[in-house]
């Protein structure tokens, strides 16, 4: 009444914050799983406002810093936390990545992007890594975890294809129908490529009924189908890329006999270097609708913009790590900063000086150029850690239900690991709820193992 008196409807809000703020504070379990639905058909506030000054993803950032605040609330008033998961290796290592980041964001020539890159990244850490271990404590979290994030992924799905559909499934097309749900085709893509191998897995412990298989196979059919028509060829060679992954381990193949390959392998490639440079000089093929044309595009860095492009954002990225290699030019700098940084040599069709055409393509290089090496180094002791941990785990449990899963959120994993060198989207929280979140069931099933092992009196 005091609103509508004073012309001042946004008070009407007022109602539902208080309902939310204590959903959060007595439901924060149900408070992420609602979140995860919503991510996926999260829209930026940019595309209702342009040019604001601070951009969020609605209505997930909101819930996000909410949740991010109610963990700290409950933390300092409850006082209780896994210490195991707060002490694990790869909680450690994520430590050391904020601990630089916000070093960097001090020594940062825009500070307060960097600090808002930072903040992003904390509520990112905290809600999609930090509650999520606690969430899956219990196993059948997991299961609602992975779909509640399929469901509003179909949504998008079905706009998606909807706005395909009437631009004629062209490639072209598949660039933007995505918009404003997802920035482009290529995170799009790497959400579908992620949540494969996630379903999939499921689907092998749902029950043996008919109808949930037949749903099961349903949605990997949709999900597979849309991988198809995003056009998105970094996400198909991830995907694709994980199959002799998953077979190495599938067949037990030993570590040092698959080192002995990968050294194989480069020793006859390094002579033909020269060669295989020049063959990719030669290919003329660019993308298109035509899905072996496309694919044969992967590796045309002669003609097709796309490509070149890339190329000549990590060039960029390269020459501003070598003019500041320590400290970077701060977090989220990037795509604000590069552009004296092209050299007319490398410009393409698409090229631009302005910073509203995405950033350094690679998840690698871009700490590289923002953070410089500790930057880049920090990230990759994560990704190292979970992966020599993750495997471990599937080596060592005995059951099976966490050997699966977890074998499966470590591909998963692989897609993004492998996606990330040629592009970056973990200031997306499309891709950053997968990324921490699937890290974190890892560290959960770990810690569970290793406390069940010491109750067995195994160690």
């Amino acid at each position: 009444m005091i609103g509508v008196y004073n012309d001042s409807y946004i008070i009407s809000l007022l109602p539902f914050a208080i309902i939310l703020g204590f959903f959060a504070f007595f439901s924060l379990d149900k408070l992420l799983l609602t979140i995860l639905f919503f991510v996926p058909v999260s829209m930026e506030l940019s595309v209702f406002i342009p040019n604001i000054p601070v951009n969020l993803s609605l209505p997930t950032e909101p819930f996000l810093i909410l949740a991010t605040g109610m963990f700290f609330l409950k933390l300092i008033t409850e006082k209780k936390f896994d210490k195991k998961i707060l002490s694990h290796p790869i909680t450690i290592t994520i430590y050391i990545y904020l601990t630089w980041l916000m070093f960097t964001a001090i020594t940062s020539e825009m500070k307060m992007v960097s600090f808002k890159y930072l903040l992003v990244r904390i509520w990112f850490i905290v809600s999609f890594y930090l509650l999520i271990t606690q969430l899956v404590v219990d196993r059948s979290n997991i299961t609602k975890y992975i779909w509640a994030y399929t469901l509003g992924l179909l949504v998008a799905i079905g706009y998606t294809v909807f706005q395909h559909a009437e631009a004629g499934f062209t490639q072209k097309a598949a660039n933007y129908v995505m918009y404003p749900i997802f920035r482009d085709h290529t995170s799009y893509g790497a959400a579908l490529a992620m949540i494969l191998p996630a379903v999939y897995v499921l689907k092998q412990f749902s029950k043996p009924i008919f109808n949930i298989r037949f749903m099961y196979w349903v949605v990997l059919g949709i999900l597979f189908a849309a991988l198809l028509l995003s056009y998105t060829r970094a996400a198909w060679l991830s995907l694709a890329a994980i199959i002799p992954i998953w077979a190495l381990i599938k067949f037990k193949i030993k570590m040092r006999t698959i080192l002995a390959i990968i050294i194989f392998l480069a020793a006859l490639i390094t002579p033909m270097y020269s060669d295989i440079m020049h063959n990719l000089s030669k290919n003329e093929e660019v993308s298109s609708s035509d899905f072996g044309s496309h694919v044969k595009s992967i590796s045309n860095i002669s003609t097709d913009a796309s490509n070149l492009e890339r190329i000549n954002r990590w060039k960029c990225a390269l020459r501003m790590f070598e003019e500041r290699p320590i400290v970077g030019w701060g977090p989220g700098t990037y795509m604000f900063l590069y552009a004296p940084f092209q050299h007319s040599q490398d410009l393409t069709i698409i090229s631009t000086n302005a910073h509203d055409n995405g950033n350094a393509h690679s998840e690698y290089l871009g700490l590289l150029a923002e953070a410089g090496f500790m930057g880049t180094a920090t990230y990759l002791a994560i990704l190292i850690a979970t992966l020599i941990i993750g495997f471990r785990l599937v080596n060592s449990t005995k059951d099976e239900f966490v050997k699966q899963i977890t074998l499966f959120l470590l591909l998963s994993l692989i897609t993004y690991y492998l996606h990330s060198f040629l592009n970056n989207f973990l200031d997306m929280d499309k891709i950053a709820s997968l990324f921490w979140g699937f890290t974190a069931i890892i560290v959960a099933f770990d810690v569970a193992e290793k406390e069940k092992t010491i109750t067995d009196g195994t160690i």
